[in-house]
């Protein structure tokens, strides 16, 4: 082969090797430490959108995934607190109808038991797609929304389905939306521009979303001419006309267990509200019994007793990526055989909670001992390797350990 034409060869493979390494990085990557007192040190790298060409930062909103349900029990322990709702209360009570395992008709479910993903229901017969005007209950009947092989109560399996019931068991003792009751209770308290599925956020906040990605490929929130012009799901050829909801129907439409679009700034000052024991800034949201009982681990893996990876996202791990986990909050750097729930590998018991869904990954973890605390979040991070040491991915490793670039 001619010199000429070997080196044209070379150069090819170079910029394809160097366009394959560099579809492998994330889009963006945020990451925010704080203390008790305010953030440390803030980094942010990459595009919000690719399309426009506008950089990330640490006050653009995005959809955290499954952070959202750590937040949604903050919203449930005020209820709480304000004699609303009982955690140990038979959830059919708040329901207006029988939440029961076909299995174990006597055996009552609670939102303690739904929290802490302890309810023996699944995902297999799907929650989300749920659209306006239709009854979330109707799920409940197909066999596959439950574990048959487990009763409520003696066994740990992460379920998405848990947390628009008790969405429904929020809007039944209120009257009030989902989406709105989490403004009055949590976001608007704390000064949050924050929202669920984005309705009751403005149109301006709207337009500083961070795209999320798949292969370079938008998936959710290109939002560039405001809000989107409907934020639920409805039928085909059906209007999103929201004064069609009702309280109680279906506590999937404003994506409790996941929806949530917040900065990684104002998921920073929900760190620091959990690191001050339920008061942050002068704003006392919660008692500190009421985080003590939120952080407390419900279940603990013992090597048999739950599954201990999100089935519809996880799996494939050679350790367990769920070991410890409270009303909402995991607990990481479990010492049991098997775990690898330790992203920082430093054993420090830190408290907080993942998220990962449409390509992004995102982790809110505080230590309380130390009064530090770390958020995190990288996009189009979906087909990031395994991680080095844990059950975690290897961009969400170095993310937490600050070494991301």
């Amino acid at each position: 082969m001619p010199l000429r034409s070997l080196r044209i060869l070379l150069s090819l493979a170079c910029l394809m090797a160097s366009a394959v390494a560099s579809a492998a990085e994330p889009v963006a990557q945020v990451r925010v430490a704080f203390d008790r007192n305010g953030v440390v040190s803030t980094r942010a790298e990459g595009m919000a959108d690719l399309a426009t060409g506008r950089k990330v930062t640490a006050d653009d909103p995005v959809r955290v995934a499954s952070i959202s349900k750590l937040v949604t029990s903050i919203g449930v322990m005020r209820l709480v607190e304000a004699g609303q709702l009982d955690l140990d209360a038979d959830v059919s009570t708040y329901l207006g109808w029988p939440l029961r395992h076909p299995r174990h008709p006597d055996t009552s479910i609670t939102l303690r038991l739904l929290l802490s993903h302890r309810s023996s229901l699944t995902d297999a017969a799907g929650y989300y797609a749920t659209p306006l005007g239709q009854p979330l209950k109707t799920i409940l009947d197909d066999p596959k929304a439950w574990d048959d092989a487990h009763a409520p109560g003696t066994h740990f399996r992460y379920t998405n389905l848990n947390f628009p019931l008790v969405a429904m068991a929020m809007e039944n003792v209120t009257g009030e939306r989902f989406d709105l009751l989490m403004r009055r209770l949590v976001l608007e308290p704390l000064k949050l521009d924050a929202c669920f599925n984005w309705e009751s956020c403005d149109a301006a906040t709207a337009t500083r979303a961070v795209v999320l990605y798949r292969d370079r490929a938008p998936v959710r929130d290109e939002n560039r001419s405001g809000k989107p012009a409907c934020a639920v799901v409805v039928e085909d050829g059906a209007d999103c006309d929201l004064a069609r909801w009702k309280a109680g129907e279906n506590g999937a439409l404003f994506s409790p267990q996941g929806g949530l679009r917040i900065s990684a700034n104002g998921l920073a000052k929900i760190g620091r509200l959990l690191l001050g024991g339920g008061e942050v800034d002068g704003v006392r949201l919660l008692s500190s019994a009421s985080v003590d009982a939120m952080v407390a681990p419900q279940w603990s893996f013992d090597g048999g007793n739950g599954v201990t990876h999100e089935e519809d996202t996880g799996g494939g791990q050679n350790q367990a990526f769920f070991c410890r986990y409270g009303l909402a909050v995991q607990t990481l750097a479990t010492p049991t055989t098997g775990c690898g729930d330790d992203p920082f590998d430093d054993g420090v018991a830190r408290v907080g909670h993942s998220g990962d869904a449409y390509g992004l990954r995102s982790g809110l973890w505080i230590d309380r001992k130390a009064g530090t605390g770390v958020v995190y979040f990288a996009t189009d991070a979906g087909g990031s390797r395994g991680g080095a040491h844990s059950a975690f991915s290897l961009v969400e490793e170095a993310l937490a350990a600050g070494t991301a670039r």
